[in-house]
């Protein structure tokens, strides 16, 4: 197979000391491909009025697979405020570059692993019914639609005329009919059948590729009955296809009360965007948190895989540095996954579950300390010490 080129965005605040560890490690497993910068996040959006340049597109066009590191979003006044002079007053409205980036390449499936690694003091919890604590195996896998739903970006402040009769033939309006314009905000949620089909299809494929007895569409269906049913419908149809695996409705409100009840029952859950992005966070809770949150996100061309923390820029200009890397080589595992690469995908694994079975090596969120200058005093490894455990196992 020819070296393939990674497109490398470590884009804003700890995505600069994160995606390095996950080069590290690739480079210790040996892992053989070519590397190329490509520019993305808020320092592009306030010297160029745009997080998402096009040079950034072309590679990515041109390579397929990207690693991505940490996105900076702010509201819309607050991130036109921080445009230089030049570029103020000219019509620019920010627009996240990730949300971009997916459908721009049609990155329609959001894959979340939600796995624990036994040993974990961040691990979730519970009491047993003769009293004692059990630890159960959390193994969720979220399927979240990437490109529709509340994050298409179809929306308006004060919606022009025609959107608004529009809005005014459905019966239901009518409660908004008198309401002014600038008061008036409307963000639209959009499923298409040929998504619904490409999610649940994929996400079938996966349980009985990796052996999950149950697929579950956690949506609404009981109140946003259109776009929540297709889904919903969706999943029935499939469902026939594969009749060893059992298809479970929950809703999303209910689902986040079980998943602290018994997380373990679940398997593959699939949703729309927000929902997706809610209960792939609350499954994360139960693994460590977002220090151990991957994903990748997937289209039929392209695919880009990121952790699904934030920037957290108080931390990346700390030193030493104290984030958590794991996330972001769990989501440089998922795309070895990707590349058929599994057997390094699955060295690397094996050994970060071998440093935190250990119990030597913790970073500050999981000594559960409160970030900051003097974790590491305090026992908390750095990253680099992180990685570094890593690759004495590796």
């Amino acid at each position: 197979m020819a070296t393939p080129t990674i497109v490398t965005m470590p884009g804003d605040g700890i995505g600069n000391r994160v995606l390095p560890e996950a080069l590290r490690v690739l480079d210790k497993v040996g892992f053989k491909a070519n590397y190329v910068h490509a520019d993305i996040g808020w320092e592009f959006w306030c010297k160029e009025g745009n997080p998402l340049p096009d040079r950034t597109i072309e590679l990515l066009d041109k390579h397929k697979i990207g690693l991505f590191g940490a996105i900076t979003s702010k509201p819309k006044a607050e991130a036109a405020k921080e445009l230089i002079p030049e570029l103020q007053d000219k019509g620019l409205s920010y627009y996240s570059p990730i949300v971009g980036m997916r459908q721009r390449f049609q990155l329609d499936l959001c894959i979340r692993p939600c796995i624990s690694f036994p040993g974990n003091p961040l691990n979730f919890v519970r009491r047993g019914v003769d009293g004692k604590l059990e630890e159960p195996y959390v193994n969720v896998v979220i399927f979240r639609q990437n490109t529709e739903g509340l994050y298409s970006g179809v929306e308006w402040t004060d919606p022009p005329k025609e959107v608004r009769d529009a809005l005014g033939t459905h019966p239901k309006f009518k409660a908004f009919a008198d309401v002014p314009g600038p008061e008036l905000a409307v963000s639209t949620r959009i499923f298409t059948q040929a998504a619904c089909d490409r999610i649940v299809g994929e996400a079938f494929k996966y349980a009985k590729k990796f052996g999950y007895k149950s697929v579950t569409i956690c949506e609404k269906p009981n109140v946003i009955r259109e776009t929540s049913g297709m889904l919903l419908q969706t999943g029935r149809k499939f469902q026939k296809e594969y009749p060893d695996i059992e298809l479970w409705n929950t809703n999303i409100d209910a689902q986040m009360m079980w998943l602290t009840k018994n997380p373990d029952d679940y398997g593959i859950i699939v949703a729309g965007n927000m929902f997706g992005d809610i209960v792939s966070d609350g499954f994360a809770g139960l693994v460590g948190g977002l220090g151990f949150a991957r994903s990748a996100n997937v289209g039929k061309k392209v695919a880009v895989f990121e952790p699904t923390h934030g920037s957290a820029p108080k931390y990346e200009n700390l030193e030493p540095q104290i984030v958590n890397p794991i996330a972001m080589i769990l989501s440089a595992c998922m795309m070895l996954d990707h590349l058929d690469e599994t057997e390094k995908s699955a060295q690397i694994r094996k050994a970060i579950g071998e440093v935190i079975a250990g119990g030597k090596i913790r970073t500050y969120d999981m000594l559960k300390l409160p970030g900051g200058p003097d974790v590491v005093a305090k026992g908390a490894a750095t990253t680099e010490q992180v990685t570094n455990a890593i690759l004495e196992r590796l």
